[in-house]
């Protein structure tokens, strides 16, 4: 029996299962693998960063080659910090409208759009939204791709997936990585 055939594509990289391992998920299908941190050529990616990869499976799954396409990062919190009030308003419409999800525009002072908030009920039963988002099982990638308008938005992006002490998770995403809010959500919640 030959060489199994590698697979090429382009995967958001989240967190693995351990501090040893990344998770690929293929941002087409949605499929996940999970590979040894070991095994990923240079340049180092960071959670979050959009790659383009090939990976071999002769034993296991090893990246044979990595590009980094955008340099987006995710951050998963969980908090005690009060949350901001666009993220309390955008589910409080959710709520009133009978709706599990929802999502609006931020704005900087100068009223030029700085983010889009995206809150999400608590599901009954043993979901764990934070986990979901983490591990691919509920994909980030349909909200990036959402938000990212080739005519003007450009990533990258900062993505916080926040897990406050209220009955919704939040997806805020920050249209600006080096800018003030992205500043002020980092030295709030991380």
């Amino acid at each position: 029996m030959g060489p199994a055939t590698p697979t090429e594509g382009r995967f958001r990289v989240l967190p693995g299962r351990d501090d040893d391992e990344w998770l690929f998920l293929d941002v087409e299908t949605m499929e996940p693998t999970y590979v040894p941190r070991a095994s990923v050529p240079a340049p180092t990616p960071t959670v979050g960063n959009r790659v383009e990869a090939t990976i071999s499976w002769d034993d296991g799954p090893v990246v044979d080659t990595l590009t980094v396409e955008t340099e987006t990062t995710v951050a998963f919190v969980e908090t005690d910090e009060p949350i901001f009030e666009a993220a309390e308003n955008c589910f409080e419409r959710a709520r009133a409208d009978g709706e599990p999800m929802n999502s609006r525009v931020t704005y900087n002072t100068d009223n030029e759009a700085n983010g889009v908030v995206y809150t999400f009920a608590e599901q009954p039963g043993r979901r764990e939204l934070l986990s979901e988002f983490r591990n691919g099982g509920k994909p980030l990638e349909p909200l990036i791709d959402r938000t990212v308008r080739p005519d003007e938005i450009d990533p990258p992006l900062s993505v916080f997936v926040i897990d406050p002490e209220e009955p919704f998770v939040v997806v805020y995403i920050v249209l600006d990585p080096d800018g003030l809010l992205d500043e002020t959500v980092r030295g709030t919640y991380l």
